[in-house]
């Protein structure tokens, strides 16, 4: 069979894959501690779920408007106002079948043969895969630690050039749980308006956030890159709804009306019944998501004192999302030798950086509850005392 090109330049999920690797093993009777989840792993909260069962049960299962129910459009205009400070209209918004969708959609979109996207480096996987489906080209900054996997201005003029479409900002992130403050954005901000390039602002960790940290919309600083951002959220890392399959957008009507068209060909509406538990998440008691972010930063606090003291593993830490990205580079692995490895002799799971583009680096989750991360922690000291000694 002889594949479209733009499938075959397609790469696969590195997170999926060991995600699957993972799971495999531990249906075989292992006993596989994953720090590759890309979830939380609590339970949805009962009043989402409760939501969703009453649609049910009232027959709301039918097809709705393409990019969305009037109501979960008001809650979601109604949350990004009050959390954020974004003035959008309903007609602004589009509810698609998940956060990733609505990337795509973006990307589908804005995007023609030539046109180039800034993508900072590391990234999540999927950010590189989707600019190239859309037939542009990813350009790839690089950052370090030195500058807390951020990009800054100097790095941005030596990528920006008049093929320059958009710039993909990650904040909070994934993988490195790096957060821009306001003075960072606002940099930024001045930067992108004055050579005109849109913003596509994912904030689907926007409130798993620890320490001293604070979610900052980059379309809330001024009206003029509120115009030019698209920003990007949803309800699945928040309230632990990722296979629900609800995310959303905000942008400008034209825009907006595009990608309403886009998807009344690729899927229609995202499902009616998960509509209804976004609203039931949105406009609902928020002490569960308070509940977790507590845990989330119990668990990152366990798992630093953990890997802090393993020699030859350095780590940044994180200020928001819920992962560990870690330098292995010192155990002379690739971080797809370690990842293996690991899981192959010590059935712990973790992510190689490369996917992410940083080949140095591994990912560990600590979406997995205490006595696993501690359990896990131990392993992984353990087999790295023993690849020294060798």
């Amino acid at each position: 069979m002889k594949f479209s090109k733009r499938i075959v330049n397609v790469g696969p999920s590195t997170t999926l894959a060991i995600t699957a690797k993972a799971k495999s093993l531990k249906g075989q009777g292992f006993d596989v501690v994953n720090f590759g989840a890309g979830e939380p792993d609590f339970d949805t909260p009962l009043h989402i779920k409760e939501a969703a069962i009453k649609a049910v049960r009232e027959g709301f299962t039918k097809y709705t408007p393409t990019t969305g129910i009037k109501d979960l459009k008001s809650a979601i205009c109604e949350s990004f106002k009050l959390d954020y400070n974004l003035a959008y209209e309903p007609s602004q918004i589009v509810v698609s079948c998940g956060a990733k969708h609505s990337l795509y959609n973006i990307f589908q979109v804005i995007c023609n043969a030539g046109d180039e996207v800034i993508v900072p480096s590391p990234y999540w996987v999927s950010y590189i895969e989707m600019v190239k489906l859309a037939g542009a080209k990813p350009i790839i900054i690089e950052t370090s630690t030195h500058n807390d996997f951020k990009v800054n201005c100097s790095l941005f003029k030596k990528a920006v050039n008049k093929r320059t479409k958009a710039f993909i900002l990650n904040s909070p992130s994934n993988p490195t749980g790096s957060v821009y403050n306001i003075k960072e954005l606002e940099e930024l901000a001045d930067f992108l308006l004055t050579h005109n390039i849109f913003t596509i602002s994912d904030e689907i960790y926007g409130k798993l956030i620890y320490d001293d940290a604070r979610h900052i919309s980059i379309a809330s600083l001024n009206k003029e890159i509120f115009r030019q951002t698209i920003v990007v959220n949803g309800p699945s890392k928040t309230y632990a709804m990722t296979g629900w399959r609800i995310g959303y957008l905000g942008t400008s009507d034209d825009i907006a009306s595009a990608i309403g068209r886009l998807q009344d060909h690729s899927t229609s509406n995202p499902t009616s019944i998960s509509q209804i538990a976004a609203v039931a998440a949105i406009k609902g008691d928020q002490s569960c998501v308070l509940e977790m972010v507590s845990e989330f930063k119990r668990r990152r606090d366990l798992m630093i004192s953990g890997l802090e003291k393993i020699d030859g593993i350095h780590f940044f830490k994180p200020r928001g999302a819920f992962y560990i990205f870690c330098d292995v580079s010192d155990l002379g692995l690739s971080s797809e030798e370690f990842a293996s490895r690991l899981l192959e002799e010590e059935y712990v799971a973790c992510v190689p950086g490369k996917g992410f583009g940083l080949d140095t680096h591994v990912r560990f989750s600590f979406a997995i509850s205490q006595p696993e991360i501690e359990k896990g922690i131990n392993r992984i000291a353990k087999w790295v005392r023993q690849l020294r000694k060798k």
